[in-house]
């Protein structure tokens, strides 16, 4: 049996159908349902458990698992409730680092890329605690994975035991089916394409920093079927661990991701841009670009989809769809 946290949400379900595909049924849900709808992303799925997380260490006690996959998460990046953002994001992680410890269980988990603050430091994985302690997340979201991150690295640095394998994933900017449930942070993507359908003017945000163009402001876009195939990967090579960033290595405009999606549904671009809100102004990000150059040292090579291709298969075989659920 497997076990995904966060198995309910957006990358989690994801992960869960690709486990499906593969033959794997027993893969147990640790996730809470809410009422955003969130269960529709597990609606085609079959399931050996669904456990709430207020039980889950007590599901564990005695349990045998061939490897825990955690995505389970607070991941709006502008959650203010410090305490709540601590206990489920890290405290939570290191009771399932150190479960997974004792019980000789591979662990992949996940990271991200807003541990790297505003990229002033790179958004190079180097894998040492030097290294980590240079970055400056921007957020609490950001701060309290950074912290996940460097509790492990710190272990390994010192020879402590860890899992027989472990690999925290620095996700960039995925988007892609099932993400419906998560309101604004949600791809934008995903937010803008009924203007697109339906004829209305897209907006986009103006750009505020002198020498970059309005919409121009750049992500590592990363389709959410190129990160499961990573993960896949890492349970199918137990001897691979570490920290290792997870994107295209190509950072693209949000112009661009909207001029895709015009193009995948033959209209003619429609393009406003509007202020950006203040209270975010100071701390959002104007470009990330990961590099991947250890995740392929390390023997993956499945390649990335390009963001053209990408967009056209989400909106054609999603969005655009009747049934928008994998």
């Amino acid at each position: 049996m497997l076990l995904v946290t966060g198995g309910a949400g957006f990358i989690g379900s994801n992960v869960v159908a690709a486990l499906n595909d593969a033959g794997r049924t027993d893969v147990a849900v640790c996730d809470v349902l809410g009422s955003e709808g969130k269960w529709r992303n597990l609606a085609k799925r079959q399931l050996a458990a669904f456990v709430a997380p207020s039980e889950l260490d007590g599901w564990l006690k005695g349990r045998r698992l061939d490897a825990v996959i955690h995505l389970g998460a607070i991941s709006s990046t502008t959650a203010t409730d410090g305490d709540e953002v601590i206990e489920t994001n890290f405290n939570v992680s290191m009771r399932l680092l150190d479960w997974c410890t004792e019980t000789a269980t591979p662990l992949i988990y996940a990271s991200s890329a807003a541990t790297y603050g505003d990229g002033a430091a790179g958004f190079g994985d180097e894998q040492s605690l030097t290294a980590l302690k240079r970055l400056r997340p921007m957020n609490l979201y950001g701060w309290s994975k950074h912290l996940f991150d460097m509790a492990v690295v710190a272990r390994d640095e010192r020879g402590a035991k860890l899992p027989p394998q472990w690999a925290g994933l620095k996700f960039f900017n995925v988007f892609g089916p099932n993400e419906y449930h998560k309101g604004t942070m949600a791809s934008v993507l995903a937010r803008r394409f009924d203007d697109i359908r339906d004829g209305r003017t897209v907006q986009l945000f103006k750009s505020h920093r002198d020498g970059i163009a309005d919409g121009d402001q750049r992500r590592d876009f990363i389709y959410v079927d190129d990160v499961v195939r990573v993960m896949m990967w890492l349970l199918a090579t137990p001897s691979v661990s570490g920290l290792f960033n997870v994107g295209t290595g190509k950072a693209r405009s949000f112009k661009d991701m909207m001029l895709a999606a015009f193009a995948a549904l033959g209209k003619k671009p429609d393009i406003d841009y509007i202020d950006m809100p203040a209270e975010i102004r100071d701390s959002y990000q104007y470009f990330t670009e990961s590099r991947v150059d250890r995740l392929c040292a390390a023997g993956y090579n499945g390649g990335f989809t390009a963001l053209e291709d990408a967009v056209s298969h989400y909106v054609k075989g999603y969005l655009a769809a009747a049934d928008r659920f994998r």
